[in-house]
Order: C-alpha cells, then sequence, then structure tokens
C-alpha cells in the first residue's frame, strides 16, 4: 500500500499539472507544449529539491509522474471548456499542489535527517519552484516574484508541520495540519489582499 504522503505526492503532481496545463491552454499552446508545461509545474520543484538532497529525482524511478501529468491532460482535454472558463480553476488547482507538495518536501527531507528549517526550504521549493518554471514557461512574471503571499505560505505551513511533530502529534495528521495550513493561508491572502511589503527602489529609465 502507498504511504500517505506518497499519495499526496501523486495527487499534488495531478492539481499542478493541471495548473500547468490550464495555462498553456490559456496561451493556445499545442498538445505537446502543454503537456511539457504541466509536467514542469509537477516535477519541477522536486526535481530541484532531490538534486539538493543528493538522491535521485523521484520522476526518475517511478513512471507515474508522467502518467499522473498525462492524466491531468486528458481531464484538461475532455473538460478544457469548463476548465478554462472557470477563472478560480488555476488558483483552486495551484494551491491544491502547493499544500500538498510543501507537505512532501518537508516530509522527505526531515525523514533524511535535515534540520527543521532545511525541511521548510525544502517544502518551500518544491511547493513553488515548479510555478516558477510554469511561469517562466508562458512567459509570466512568477507567482513567487509578486506581491501575493507563495512561497511564504509554504514557510507558514512547514513551520506548523514541526511544531506539530515537536508536539508528538501523529505524522499523518501533521501532515494534514501542514497542508491544510498552506492552503488556508495561501486562501486568506488572495481573499484579503494580504501582501509582502515591496521594496521600493528607484523606476526604470
Amino acid at each position: 500500500m502507498p504511504s500517505f504522503v506518497t499519495i499526496l505526492d501523486f495527487v499534488g503532481t495531478f492539481a499542478f499539472a493541471i495548473s500547468g496545463i490550464r495555462l498553456a491552454s490559456a496561451k493556445r499552446f499545442d498538445w505537446f507544449g502543454a503537456y511539457v508545461v504541466g509536467l514542469a509545474t509537477a516535477i519541477g520543484g522536486g526535481t530541484i529539491r532531490d538534486v539538493l538532497l543528493d538522491v535521485t529525482p523521484a520522476w526518475m524511478t517511478d513512471p507515474m509522474y508522467l502518467i499522473c501529468t498525462a492524466f491531468a491532460m486528458f481531464f484538461v482535454i475532455l473538460f478544457g471548456k469548463y476548465v478554462i472558463r472557470l477563472n478560480n480553476t488555476f488558483f483552486i488547482f495551484d494551491t491544491i499542489g502547493l499544500a500538498l507538495f510543501t507537505v512532501v518536501g518537508f516530509s522527505k527531507a526531515y525523514a533524511l535527517g535535515y534540520p527543521f528549517w532545511i525541511a521548510i526550504i525544502m517544502g518551500s521549493i518544491t511547493g513553488a519552484a515548479g510555478g516558477v518554471l510554469r511561469d517562466i514557461f508562458i512567459n509570466e512574471i512568477p507567482l513567487i516574484f509578486r506581491k501575493e503571499i507563495y512561497a511564504m505560505a509554504c514557510v507558514i505551513g512547514g513551520l506548523v508541520y514541526w511544531i506539530c511533530l515537536m508536539l508528538d502529534m501523529e505524522s499523518v495528521l501533521a501532515q494534514i495540519i501542514g497542508g491544510v495550513t498552506v492552503f488556508v493561508a495561501r486562501i486568506l491572502a488572495v481573499k484579503y489582499k494580504i501582501t509582502l511589503p515591496i521594496l521600493k527602489g528607484d523606476p526604470e529609465p
């Protein structure tokens, strides 16, 4: 039976892939281009995390990541007119992927014996880096560099996850609470327009 973290990983892969493919379809990419964007969104953060942790990237040992992205591609093809028309579809799937991948990244780094602050960074990279690649591929300013609370939601969720572990909470419950924290932090930040301060400087000539 797959572990709870493995299930989160695959669900997060599916959600992130849909967010990438949905944006690619809005940019009128062909099927192959949309699949590449979805795949980069789904595995980009995890690949960077695994390289930094000196382990083989998960998608190189398990084809399910490629298969999950293919299912996401078919999902968008079949329900494209509903997925593309709904303006909040991207936000929902992106936020789900962000929450789940933060938990997966934190869990993997922490299980390898790294301190909690490294685990939080790895969780943030897993959650946010795929979105950066997605936005670069579709020629948009990455969300992580805008005013929106994005990577900070990962940091907050990672901290809550670690605190739950320090309180000797069951790992599955701690993972759920950590993921929900990321999801809620992102939702509340967008709903109430909570942003980080903008670094002001001289405008470009």
